[in-house]
């Protein structure tokens, strides 16, 4: 087992899932998604990551409602990763809500662009075509070693 966990929600175009992965292969990490990260116990883990792309500037609903349920331990340090269209810092603040009212802060974030369709970028044919890409693959590689 790794001292690494990663919650991932990544729909659509799968870019978070695609960052995680590349993170994966830089450092042990064990990944769950949604359903597999509500049966378990992080107790044992230093780090836990959430990870998502953003939906009406927010993280995943599905990943706010998660972590609400875990219980964290004082020494547990909590990120965040995620992918979306356009980045902006307040796409977490409702994560780091949640986060804070358990005690705890978000240690570090890693962001990057990714391709999205969604509602009317869709009519355009999307924005931030092409990404994550492999300068932010490589990014999310060097985040994850010197978490």
């Amino acid at each position: 087992m790794s001292n690494i966990a990663i919650i991932c929600h990544s729909t659509h175009h799968g870019n978070t899932k695609k960052v995680v992965d590349e993170m994966a292969k830089a450092r042990e990490i064990d990944i769950f998604t949604i359903t597999q990260a509500k049966e378990q116990d992080f107790s044992s883990y230093e780090y836990i990551g959430f990870a998502s792309g953003i939906y009406y500037q927010s993280l995943s609903k599905d990943i706010l409602k998660l972590a609400q349920t875990i219980n964290f331990n004082e020494n547990q340090k909590i990120f965040i990763v995620y992918t979306c269209g356009a980045i902006n810092k307040k796409n977490t603040s409702k994560l780091e809500r949640i986060i804070n009212d358990k005690g705890l802060n978000i240690t570090d974030t890693f962001s990057c662009k990714g391709y999205d369709t969604f509602g009317p970028f869709k009519l355009i044919g999307g924005i931030a075509k092409g990404h994550p890409n492999a300068k932010d693959l490589d990014n999310a590689k060097t985040f994850i070693t010197n978490l």
